[in-house]
């Protein structure tokens, strides 16, 4: 009597050597320069590629130009939008690599250890007691204080097991959540609009000093996570393996989640909480170039950017009103997590 056994067989991948990696790296870096040049002609009011270049022109060489609206509309206000987006879906991506090459899991996002409750209730408390200057201090405090308190629940005896972790970050997240709840319960109509709309997550209130405040800290955040990939790729082996070959597997947990917590709870002060980035990139990221760090981070932070900046051109241009990019990234990102589990069941066989 034969007894049958179903098989699992990953998904296959691409096959690329490290040279052509680093020249897929390269050409999604210039993909992601043409759609932002595309997204700033593209909007309610299309403006032509040449009057785009020539507003360019004189922002940086003061060089005359004809049409002093327009050159508002692209660099006061889409401009901005762009470089915000590019940021913010970078520091997603690339954090959402990062848990998920530290929790050996495909479908771990950068809010599972509370940052994005948190931040929501940091920003709640700013709406509902009018402190309008502090929303976005108040959303990065409480959105890291919340990892903080999720990591130290977690901590037993020198050391953090991510089971205990993911749970911990269940606990606080609830625990925010239900604080955001009560805001929402009595707070003024106005009040609740807002909130939810900053929930949904938008970049209509990108501003150049919003660029200046995150684009370095993100920048080096990224740059800090790519420098510790190969200790991350060893840490993926699991913990017991990452000791044998000498990596101090707490102080490198706490480092890349520090890391990517700050450059993630620092966008999600700034926009709202936007899903689907850090889950849906790193993924496809990783089935393109493997589970190897060193390339998965910045492709994974190429493709979060360009695929947040063409959500929010979506966001500003599909109607005459501002449509939270969170609805955006959520109609795209749950038929793209739906297809993962699909092929994942056919094959397990299931």
């Amino acid at each position: 009597m034969k007894v049958s056994q179903k098989i699992y067989k990953a998904p296959k991948k691409i096959s690329f050597n490290n040279q052509n990696k680093k020249k897929l790296i390269g050409t999604m870096g210039l993909l992601l320069v043409l759609v932002m040049a595309a997204s700033l002609c593209i909007g309610a009011y299309f403006i032509d590629p040449r009057e785009v270049f020539q507003i360019l022109r004189h922002k940086l060489w003061r060089v005359p130009v004809p049409n002093g609206m327009a050159g508002t509309i692209v660099w006061d206000i889409r401009l901005t939008r762009i470089l915000l987006a590019v940021t913010v879906g970078a520091a997603l991506a690339s954090s959402g690599a990062v848990y998920q090459g530290i929790f050996r899991n495909p479908l771990i996002e950068p809010y599972i250890l509370g940052v994005s409750s948190g931040a929501a209730f940091g920003a709640a408390l700013a709406i509902l007691f009018e402190f309008p200057y502090s929303l976005q201090l108040l959303a990065f405090f409480f959105g890291m204080l919340a990892v903080t308190a999720t990591y130290s629940v977690a901590r037993m005896n020198g050391e953090t097991p991510l089971v205990t972790l993911i749970l911990s970050g269940v606990i606080i997240s609830s625990l925010f959540s239900a604080m955001v709840s009560i805001f929402q319960y009595i707070g003024t109509e106005e009040q609740l609009r807002r909130l939810v709309f900053w929930l949904m997550g938008g970049l209509y209130q990108a501003t150049w000093s919003d660029i200046k405040t995150i684009l370095p800290v993100v920048a080096v955040g990224v740059l800090l996570l790519w420098m510790n990939a190969w200790k991350l790729n060893v840490l993926s082996l699991g913990e017991t393996e990452a000791k044998t070959l000498g990596i101090h597997t707490e102080r490198t947990k706490a480092v890349l989640m520090v890391t990517a917590t700050a450059i993630t709870a620092i966008s999600v002060s700034l926009t709202g909480i936007i899903g689907w980035v850090g889950l849906m990139l790193p993924h496809a990221a990783r089935l393109i170039v493997g589970p190897d760090h060193r390339f998965l981070i910045p492709l994974a932070a190429i493709m979060g950017s360009i695929f947040l900046v063409i959500c929010d051109t979506l966001a500003r241009t599909i109607s005459t009103g501002e449509v939270p990019i969170g609805i955006i990234t959520a109609i795209l990102g749950a038929p793209y997590l739906l297809f993962l589990l699909r092929r994942r069941s056919n094959y397990m066989g299931g």
